[in-house]
This record gives C-alpha cells, structure tokens and sequence, in this order.
C-alpha cells in the first residue's frame, strides 16, 4: 500500500523531493515529457544513447530524501502510431532505453500510444472557484482542432500496436522493466484528432494485453480515464484488471459525469466511493501505487501543492482504513 506522486524531470533539484517526502509519499513517478518536448539533449532518446548514468543519478537524487524511483515515463515517438519514415528507428531507440532503465533500478516504464495528444475543452468553475479540466464532447465536434492528416485508420493502428509490442515487450522482459501503458484521453474510440484511438475501451485493453501476456506488460490504470468512459462500470475494470495483475500503478482521481461530458473533480465529491473503489483494488490482489495524477487548479497561490497536498492527504487516510 504505497504513495506516489509525480515530478517533472527539471524540478529534479527543487524543493518539489522535499515537500513529498514531508507528506509521507513513498514512491516517485519521474516525468520526462516536457524535458523531451524541449529537446532537452540530456532526455533526447531518439538519439538512442545510453543513459544509464543519468537515470541512477535521477534514482539516487530521489533516494537521499528517502523515497523510491519507481517508473519514468516517455510518449511512444510519434513516428511509431504514426507510421512515418523512422519508425523503426524509434522501434530500436526505445528498446535501447529499457536495459538502462533495469540497470538504473527503475523497474517501471510508463506510456501512451496517443501520437496527437490528449484533448479538453472550456474548464468548468468548482467550489471556491477552483478550475476543473472538463470535456464536452459535442463543444469539442462544432470546434475541432487541425486535424492530422491523412486519417490515420483504427487497423492501421493496430497494427502498428501489435508490431512495437512484438519487438519491445521481448526487451522489457529481458531488463526486468514493466512496460505500464496509460489510457487514451478522453476514451473515445475515434480519431478525435484525425488519428484513431485504440487505447480506450475495455474490450481494447484486453485485446492488447492477450496479444503479448506478460508479468512486463501492464496498465497504468488511470482510474479518472476509466470512469470518464464507465461511470460507476469502472468498479468491475478495476477487479477485473486487478485479478488479473495487470496492474502497475493506478492514477486515483474523481470524475463528475461521464462521456460525452465530465469534469476532473476532486477526490472527495465526484460520482466514485473512492474507499469502494480502493476497496475494489484490495480485494482483487492490488496493493499500489495510488497517485493522484493532476488536481483541479486553484485561483492564486502555489495551485499544485495545494491540490497535490489534498489529494495525498485523502489517499493516505483510505490506505490506512481499507488497508490497515
């Protein structure tokens, strides 16, 4: 039963390590995106070097203040879903990241397959003004953004889903890294963005993770993505994704409203018993990471230790009554 929370790559040397070990949190989930978004050369890896070196440095900075470097996560390249000239390329630079990662003693890798992003629209108002992330799905079709084009079909995608997961999972396996794979944003099963999406429903979760079974080969489960898509139906994914220990870490958020409209709301006041579902995870063999993954945004001040600190709170008193 651990507590994890996220920092970004560049606030490795802030006082971001030392407000979460004052929390209590137990394990770091080390994001890399904006650093690779950058172009950051030290994140570059479609370079293809070894950084091993680099992340045991990021495992030991976060060691000193006495929690656990428990997975980083990189985007798979776009010019993988995508399909474009380099694509094999990329292929072979993420598999030259994962023994790095085994090396470095980081046994997590989380992903997404979402080469166009994830998509909102106009934020609703909360209590005390709060800004919640929401999305209205008939707001978002009367105003789409640019589309990628040309369309990028659902058997394509597939298809070059089952391709990487042929050629990295035997990699993953052989570093002892698990390979955690994170929900489309919203769960739409359409090509919001011109570009199918694959990584939504529960039938295609189960047929990602029966193409290549394997102890490497997990979810992230954002709890906050499922819900948007299931409502209260999110109670029977997480058992059954629990039992079937397909579980990495889970991303522990309250959702008001589901598809075709919902809002990020906070732990407390959205339509999921957050102890039924904790209660959920417990009784179907999962034991953590719960993090809260992002919060609603305050007004003024420091908004996300505001939110950070809250949700950590929360999280930690349901750990401690359904859990013990």
């Amino acid at each position: 039963m651990f507590i994890q929370d996220q920092i970004n790559w560049n606030d490795l040397d802030s006082d971001w390590l030392s407000f979460f070990a004052a929390l209590g949190v137990d394990s770091i989930h080390l994001e890399t995106r904006q650093a690779v978004s950058v172009q950051d050369h030290q994140m570059n890896i479609s370079d293809g070097k070894n950084r091993t070196e680099l992340f045991e440095q990021a495992r030991e900075k976060i060691e000193a203040k006495g929690m656990k470097l428990n997975n980083m996560f990189f985007s798979c390249p776009k010019q993988i879903p995508l399909g474009l000239e380099d694509a094999q390329e990329q292929t072979a630079n993420w598999i030259q990241l994962l023994d790095p990662l085994g090396q470095a003693g980081i046994p997590d890798l989380g992903w997404n397959f979402k080469p166009v992003g994830n998509f909102r629209t106009e934020s609703a108002i909360g209590r005390g003004g709060v800004a919640y992330s929401a999305f209205d799905y008939d707001a978002f079709m009367r105003d789409r953004p640019e589309l990628y084009a040309p369309e990028i079909s659902e058997i394509e995608m597939w298809q070059r889903m089952q391709a990487f997961i042929d050629a990295v999972l035997p990699a993953a396996e052989k570093a002892g890294v698990t390979m955690a794979l994170h929900p489309d944003d919203p769960p739409v099963p359409e090509p919001l963005g011109g570009v199918a999406q694959i990584c939504s429903t529960r039938e295609q979760f189960r047929r990602i993770f029966d193409h290549h079974p394997s102890p490497q080969h997990k979810m992230l489960f954002c709890q906050g993505c499922m819900t948007e898509l299931l409502g209260a139906g999110v109670y029977d994914f997480i058992a059954e994704m629990s039992a079937r220990q397909a579980i990495s870490w889970v991303h522990f958020r309250n959702v008001k409203g589901q598809l075709p409209y919902f809002e990020e709301v906070f732990l407390d006041e959205g339509d999921i018993d957050m102890r039924r579902a904790m209660q959920t995870y417990r009784d179907n063999g999962f034991n953590g990471p719960f993090m809260m993954d992002h919060t609603p945004r305050f007004p003024s001040g420091e908004s996300q230790r505001y939110g950070k600190a809250y949700a950590i709170g929360s999280i930690r008193r349901l750990i401690q009554e359904v859990y013990g």
